[in-house]
Protein backbone atom coordinates (compact mmCIF):
# COMPACT_ATOMS: atom_id res chain seq x y z
CA UNK A 1 0.00 0.00 0.00
CA UNK A 2 1.21 3.47 -0.99
CA UNK A 3 1.49 5.97 1.57
CA UNK A 4 -1.49 8.50 0.05
CA UNK A 5 -3.80 4.99 0.12
CA UNK A 6 -5.37 5.05 3.14
CA UNK A 7 -6.62 9.05 2.58
CA UNK A 8 -7.83 8.14 -1.13
CA UNK A 9 -9.29 4.58 -0.84
CA UNK A 10 -12.14 4.42 -2.00
CA UNK A 11 -15.32 1.84 -0.20
CA UNK A 12 -16.05 -1.38 -2.04
CA UNK A 13 -18.84 -1.42 -4.25
CA UNK A 14 -22.11 -3.05 -2.66
CA UNK A 15 -22.80 -5.88 -4.04
CA UNK A 16 -26.47 -6.31 -5.45
CA UNK A 17 -28.62 -8.99 -3.20
CA UNK A 18 -30.16 -11.44 -4.84
CA UNK A 19 -33.02 -11.18 -7.30
CA UNK A 20 -36.59 -12.22 -7.20
CA UNK A 21 -37.72 -15.36 -9.30
CA UNK A 22 -40.84 -13.27 -11.02
CA UNK A 23 -42.72 -15.23 -14.05
CA UNK A 24 -43.09 -11.93 -15.36
CA UNK A 25 -46.44 -10.76 -17.29
CA UNK A 26 -46.67 -8.01 -19.91
CA UNK A 27 -49.16 -5.65 -18.46
CA UNK A 28 -48.50 -6.62 -15.17
CA UNK A 29 -46.72 -3.96 -12.28
CA UNK A 30 -45.14 -6.50 -9.59
CA UNK A 31 -44.82 -5.01 -5.51
CA UNK A 32 -41.35 -3.11 -5.72
CA UNK A 33 -40.80 -3.49 -2.06
CA UNK A 34 -42.71 -5.82 0.79
CA UNK A 35 -45.12 -4.15 2.36
CA UNK A 36 -48.13 -2.60 3.06
CA UNK A 37 -50.49 -1.16 0.06
CA UNK A 38 -51.96 2.23 -0.74
CA UNK A 39 -53.73 4.02 -2.91
CA UNK A 40 -51.74 6.63 -5.13
CA UNK A 41 -54.25 9.42 -3.67
CA UNK A 42 -53.46 8.36 -0.13
CA UNK A 43 -49.41 8.80 -0.71
CA UNK A 44 -48.22 11.78 1.57
CA UNK A 45 -46.93 13.81 -1.55
CA UNK A 46 -49.41 15.86 -3.76
CA UNK A 47 -47.53 15.14 -6.77
CA UNK A 48 -48.14 11.61 -6.71
CA UNK A 49 -51.49 11.60 -4.54
CA UNK A 50 -53.09 14.35 -7.43
CA UNK A 51 -51.41 11.47 -10.02
CA UNK A 52 -49.91 14.29 -11.96
CA UNK A 53 -46.85 11.53 -12.40
CA UNK A 54 -49.43 8.95 -13.19
CA UNK A 55 -51.99 6.50 -11.79
CA UNK A 56 -50.40 3.38 -9.70
CA UNK A 57 -50.16 3.05 -5.98
CA UNK A 58 -47.92 2.73 -3.30
CA UNK A 59 -46.17 0.69 0.01
CA UNK A 60 -45.05 0.79 3.27
CA UNK A 61 -42.15 -0.76 3.17
CA UNK A 62 -41.06 -3.64 5.43
CA UNK A 63 -37.74 -4.04 3.74
CA UNK A 64 -34.96 -2.17 2.46
CA UNK A 65 -34.58 -3.46 -1.00
CA UNK A 66 -36.27 -2.26 -4.00
CA UNK A 67 -37.06 -4.43 -6.70
CA UNK A 68 -37.57 -3.85 -10.89
CA UNK A 69 -41.68 -3.93 -10.81
CA UNK A 70 -41.36 -5.13 -14.95
CA UNK A 71 -38.73 -6.07 -17.35
CA UNK A 72 -37.48 -3.13 -19.73
CA UNK A 73 -34.82 -0.85 -20.56
CA UNK A 74 -34.17 1.69 -17.30
CA UNK A 75 -35.23 5.66 -19.28
CA UNK A 76 -33.25 7.35 -16.07
CA UNK A 77 -32.08 6.23 -12.73
CA UNK A 78 -31.13 8.82 -9.16
CA UNK A 79 -30.10 7.64 -6.21
CA UNK A 80 -34.14 7.33 -5.06
CA UNK A 81 -35.52 6.93 -7.92
CA UNK A 82 -35.68 4.39 -11.23
CA UNK A 83 -37.79 5.14 -14.30
CA UNK A 84 -38.48 2.07 -16.66
CA UNK A 85 -39.56 1.65 -20.01
CA UNK A 86 -40.94 -1.79 -20.32
CA UNK A 87 -41.51 -4.43 -22.49
CA UNK A 88 -45.27 -3.63 -23.30
CA UNK A 89 -45.12 0.04 -23.23
CA UNK A 90 -45.90 1.33 -19.43
CA UNK A 91 -43.36 3.64 -18.62
CA UNK A 92 -42.76 2.86 -14.91
CA UNK A 93 -41.47 5.23 -12.10
CA UNK A 94 -40.49 3.66 -8.67
CA UNK A 95 -40.21 6.59 -6.33
CA UNK A 96 -38.91 6.00 -2.56
CA UNK A 97 -39.74 8.26 -0.02
CA UNK A 98 -41.46 11.76 -0.10
CA UNK A 99 -38.92 14.51 -0.69
CA UNK A 100 -35.73 12.38 -0.65
CA UNK A 101 -34.01 13.82 -3.48
CA UNK A 102 -33.28 16.43 -0.57
CA UNK A 103 -30.87 13.46 0.65
CA UNK A 104 -28.81 14.35 -1.81
CA UNK A 105 -28.12 10.46 -2.31
CA UNK A 106 -27.32 9.48 1.46
CA UNK A 107 -28.82 6.53 2.32
CA UNK A 108 -29.03 4.80 -0.84
CA UNK A 109 -27.29 2.35 -2.85
CA UNK A 110 -28.29 2.21 -6.87
CA UNK A 111 -27.79 -1.06 -8.82
CA UNK A 112 -28.63 0.32 -11.99
CA UNK A 113 -27.80 2.90 -14.73
CA UNK A 114 -29.56 4.68 -17.40
CA UNK A 115 -30.19 2.51 -20.23
CA UNK A 116 -29.14 -0.94 -18.57
CA UNK A 117 -31.88 -3.69 -19.36
CA UNK A 118 -33.74 -4.94 -16.36
CA UNK A 119 -36.15 -8.25 -15.56
CA UNK A 120 -38.91 -8.11 -12.95
CA UNK A 121 -37.86 -9.18 -9.75
CA UNK A 122 -34.32 -7.20 -10.07
CA UNK A 123 -32.58 -4.93 -7.33
CA UNK A 124 -32.93 -1.26 -8.20
CA UNK A 125 -32.17 0.58 -4.98
CA UNK A 126 -31.25 -0.45 -1.71
CA UNK A 127 -32.11 2.22 0.76
CA UNK A 128 -31.28 2.78 4.57
CA UNK A 129 -34.80 3.59 6.20
CA UNK A 130 -32.75 5.15 9.36
CA UNK A 131 -31.16 7.38 7.58
CA UNK A 132 -34.18 8.56 5.70
CA UNK A 133 -36.55 8.54 8.94
CA UNK A 134 -33.79 10.26 10.83
CA UNK A 135 -33.72 12.88 8.10
CA UNK A 136 -37.55 13.64 9.09
CA UNK A 137 -38.90 11.65 5.78
CA UNK A 138 -41.64 8.81 5.26
CA UNK A 139 -40.05 6.30 2.95
CA UNK A 140 -43.21 5.58 0.91
CA UNK A 141 -42.02 3.42 -2.35
CA UNK A 142 -44.45 4.85 -5.17
CA UNK A 143 -44.96 2.72 -8.16
CA UNK A 144 -46.36 4.92 -10.81
CA UNK A 145 -47.05 4.65 -14.76
CA UNK A 146 -46.27 7.76 -15.75
CA UNK A 147 -47.86 7.44 -19.26
CA UNK A 148 -51.12 6.00 -17.88
CA UNK A 149 -52.94 9.21 -19.38
CA UNK A 150 -52.24 7.04 -23.04
CA UNK A 151 -53.43 3.95 -21.45
CA UNK A 152 -56.89 2.37 -21.65
CA UNK A 153 -56.67 1.78 -17.90
CA UNK A 154 -54.18 1.43 -14.95
CA UNK A 155 -55.87 -0.63 -12.39
CA UNK A 156 -54.62 -1.72 -8.51
CA UNK A 157 -55.08 -4.91 -8.37
CA UNK A 158 -54.06 -5.89 -4.61
CA UNK A 159 -56.28 -4.90 -1.75
CA UNK A 160 -55.97 -1.81 -0.23
CA UNK A 161 -53.66 -2.01 3.33
CA UNK A 162 -53.18 -5.18 1.32
CA UNK A 163 -49.82 -6.67 2.76
CA UNK A 164 -47.59 -8.10 0.09
CA UNK A 165 -44.39 -9.50 -0.51
CA UNK A 166 -42.02 -8.30 -2.95
CA UNK A 167 -42.95 -9.49 -6.45
CA UNK A 168 -46.46 -9.66 -5.61
CA UNK A 169 -48.67 -8.65 -8.81
CA UNK A 170 -50.09 -5.28 -7.38
CA UNK A 171 -51.11 -3.52 -10.92
CA UNK A 172 -52.94 -4.29 -13.89
CA UNK A 173 -51.92 -2.15 -17.13
CA UNK A 174 -54.49 -1.99 -20.02
CA UNK A 175 -53.21 -0.98 -22.94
Amino acid sequence: MAIFDKFTKKDAPVEAPESLQIDAQPGIGYAPVSGRVIRMTDVPDKVFSTEVLGKGCALWPDGDVVYAPASGWVASAMSHAVSIKSDGGAEVLVHVGVNTVNLKGKGFTTFVSEGDRVVAGQPLIKMDRKVISEAGYQDCVVLAISNSDELADVELTAGYSEKVEAGAPVLKVTF
